[in-house]
């Protein structure tokens, strides 16, 4: 997939949510367990896979790759939170 800028508005909201997930509360272990079940849908998969093909080509109106750099915010997003339940287990796995 082509390299996309991410708008000002969701690099800001991505970095809002970095911060609020940082606040050195931790996040509870079964909160983390259950982050760590969340992912896209077969149809969303697929739907994000059809916009990057076509992405390549520069085949998208400019609709759908608003909704492509939709999908890319929220695979930042979930990213994040992975990333912080995983923390959270191997903090708890260390006690």
């Amino acid at each position: 997939m082509a390299m996309m800028e991410k708008p000002e508005s969701a690099t800001d909201e991505i970095a809002i949510l970095g911060r609020i997930l940082s606040n050195g509360k931790g996040i509870p272990v079964g909160v983390a367990r259950q982050l760590l079940k969340l992912d896209f849908s077969a149809e969303d998969k697929a739907r994000m896979h059809d916009l990057a093909l076509r992405n390549q080509d520069g085949a998208l109106s400019d609709k759908e790759k608003q909704e492509l750099h939709s999908y890319a915010n929220a695979g930042c997003l979930l990213g994040i939170l992975h990333s912080k339940a995983r923390m959270a287990l191997k903090q708890f796995s260390q006690k």
